[in-house]
């Protein structure tokens, strides 16, 4: 009734306030892939022409933005998870005693900016609610069945994994607003008419959700003086630390600064259902507060089928920009597992023809799933963003069925030889896989981007095929806790031997 009134009397004073807050400038904190924190950068700079700062803690980016922008920054390929700042401290001393350096904590919280930021969070929960009802009235499925699922995903934990220290997530408490969307705005073509449509809906959201957001008031920051009828907002503290300088761990750092926020904003603490997640980021003198802006991460917007190892979207992004996608390329995965690479590269690059493939029928099922899921999501968009450009086919790695020099890029994940393979049945197959990528490459100009953690097998592998293939670049990086690297190799000009197809 409240929300009804408010809604009617909408005056001139709240739409000027509204486009203020749209107009504030918000700085944003990115988790991405270890490793692709300058391919992240790049991507920030050409889809938001927003200039990135690269944080000494691995796999962060930071980057400025009008808070209007918010739709594009959930939209962006390369980012697992999204914050926005409240302070950042370069050289934050602590004390060497452990109560000191915990009281210090909490009497910081007083002392914070957090009315912008808390207005950033409010219009960022606007546009998920719009987001989510525009979903509803469009979506004509069953809405359960993308649910996604962690289960057997090798890339499921990419928090920092630092040898020195313990960068364990420590909640305090908090609670997931209701009615919110999982699933964040994002493009999932790159077809000029589709996402300049989904832009014109996304901004209309941006303005509509300014006002709402303005019509209620900075309510996260002040619910204590609403008298009564103000919700009051759940939250928890998430305290991410790295660093053996610390005399505190993550739990009582995020602990005692989780009681400071609470006594401040008289918020409900919960460890469950919250409303904010307040982030406490701690790597050795660096402290950065922040306000998460997404529940899940960003790089689940492809897959619904799950395999024992299924790579993150984000990082399949990070590869296929690597190896600089030019249009009309044939791209080939030819160990797709459940598809995560080609359906990336044929949402990003629909101008490329991307061709997937698999030893194993049940993992050339799981892509084929994931390639259905969306379509089927893409066509409460009206939008045909997959399938001319993607086939999916089973095949042996050692014997493709494509004619020698046709193929321009190959991007795959190689067995580990951890929960697929081994790494004896490694010392033959990585040789061989190289020597059937170099002979369907094309000479000269072929480019290969492969990401593997049996690291001494590749290297001996690649030594073999060294008239064959040129190493160009190495990108290390951290999959699911373990030290991976992704290769960048250029096709030499000798001609390989053709074996010829097995058609």
């Amino acid at each position: 009734m409240a929300e009804a009134a408010g809604d009617a009397g909408l005056g001139p004073a709240a739409a000027q306030e509204g486009a203020e807050l749209a107009e504030l400038a918000a700085v944003i904190g990115a988790t991405v892939p270890t490793g692709f924190e300058q391919t992240a950068a790049e991507e920030v700079r050409e889809k938001l022409g927003s200039a990135s700062r690269i944080s000494k803690d691995r796999g962060k980016i930071y980057f400025e933005v009008p808070a209007r922008s918010l739709p594009q920054v959930h939209r962006l390929r390369s980012v697992d998870n999204l914050f926005v700042v409240v302070q950042e401290f370069k050289d934050y001393q602590f004390k060497e005693n452990k109560e000191d350096a915990l009281k210090d904590l909490e009497d910081l919280v007083k002392k914070l900016p957090w009315t912008d930021p808390l207005k950033v969070w409010e219009l960022n929960n606007s546009l998920k609610k719009k987001k989510t009802k525009r979903k509803k009235h469009n979506l004509q499925g069953p809405a359960s069945r993308g649910k996604l699922s962690d289960g057997g995903e090798e890339g499921a934990d990419q928090s920092n994994t630092n040898d020195q220290e313990d960068c364990a997530q420590t909640p305090v408490a908090v609670e997931a607003a209701g009615g919110q969307d999982p699933e964040h705005p994002q493009g999932v073509t790159s077809r000029n008419g589709v996402e300049e449509e989904e832009e014109d809906n996304e901004q209309a959201d941006v303005r509509a959700g300014a006002q709402a957001s303005s019509e209620s008031g900075s309510k996260a920051g002040e619910g204590q003086a609403g008298g009564g009828e103000a919700k009051v907002l759940r939250f928890r503290v998430t305290c991410n630390r790295a660093g053996d300088k610390h005399s505190f761990t993550s739990n009582e750092a995020a602990r005692d600064f989780g009681g400071a926020v609470q006594e401040h904003f008289q918020w409900k603490a919960d460890m469950t259902s919250f409303d904010v997640e307040v982030l406490l980021n701690i790597h050795s003198s660096e402290v950065v507060v922040g306000i998460a802006l997404t529940e899940e991460s960003l790089h689940r917007r492809n897959i619904t089928h799950f395999g024992p190892t299924t790579l993150r979207s984000t990082l399949a992004y990070g590869m296929l920009r690597l190896c600089d996608p030019q249009p009309t390329d044939i791209i080939v995965d030819p160990m797709c597992g459940t598809g995560a690479i080609p359906i990336e590269g044929a949402a990003e690059w629909p101008c490329c023809y991307h061709i997937a493939g698999d030893n194993n029928p049940q993992a050339v099922k799981r892509a084929a799933n994931n390639i259905s899921s969306l379509l089927r999501k893409n066509e409460s968009k009206d939008s045909a963003a997959l399938g001319a450009a993607l086939d999916v086919i089973q095949w042996d790695i050692c014997r493709l069925p494509l004619r020698t020099g046709s193929v321009d890029v190959v991007v795959t994940d190689m067995p580990f030889g951890k929960r697929i393979g081994s790494k004896k049945k490694n010392w033959d197959l990585y040789p061989a896989c190289l020597m059937e990528m170099g002979r369907i490459c094309t000479p000269g100009t072929g480019r290969a981007v492969l990401l593997t953690q049996d690291k001494k097998c590749f290297a001996k592998a690649l030594s073999r095929v060294g008239h064959i293939w040129r190493r160009a670049q190495t990108v290390w990086v951290n999959v699911g806790g373990l030290h991976a690297a992704v290769y960048l190799l250029r096709r030499t000009p000798e001609p390989a031997q053709d074996t010829g197809p097995c058609w």
